[in-house]
């Protein structure tokens, strides 16, 4: 399976801004707003993967399955929230068995129940967002981001669809 480069270039910016900038810069404690960024970022980017996943079914006439543009928002915009959700049990099981910090204390809270709350918050509206952008290319006849991708995703992978 081959990503369209600009999703790949998006992905490596997030790895970069978070490993590079937000760890060893130490942006996440400089930049009060830096982890929201980053949670917004990768539910757009969940948000679009889970999009691509179910639009290459939809789409494909090997599969004899046909899904509303509706359910294929639906689906793009849960598959974000669950890796979100995911990451979050990931960053707290970090924290309680090998002692890290994933879990920035937050307004004075060193719990960090405030930093989970706040990046699944942020990380639904990227999802949202996403996802309503997905279910509007799909019912409308207009071109977007997410239309170029799809287009590129397609002809990058033709096995996958039928000529």
């Amino acid at each position: 399976m081959q990503l369209p480069v600009e999703f790949q270039v998006v992905a490596l910016l997030f790895v970069f801004a978070a490993l590079f900038l937000g760890e060893v810069r130490s942006y996440y404690d400089k930049i009060w707003w830096w982890d929201i960024v980053l949670h917004s970022t990768s539910g757009l980017l969940m948000g679009i993967l889970g999009f691509l996943l179910v639009y290459v079914l939809n789409a494909s006439e090997k599969i004899a399955f046909s899904m509303t543009p509706r359910f294929v928002a639906f689906f793009a915009f849960m598959f974000a929230v669950a890796v979100g959700a995911l990451w979050e049990i990931f960053e707290y099981s970090m924290d309680v068995i090998f002692g890290a910090n994933m879990q920035k204390a937050m307004f004075n809270d060193p719990s960090g129940l405030t930093d989970t709350m706040w990046d699944m918050i942020v990380n639904t509206i990227g999802a949202a967002c996403i996802s309503s952008l997905g279910w509007w290319y799909m019912t409308r006849d207009r071109r977007s981001f997410i239309d170029i991708w799809i287009h590129k995703f397609i002809a990058k992978n033709p096995g996958w669809f039928k000529s």
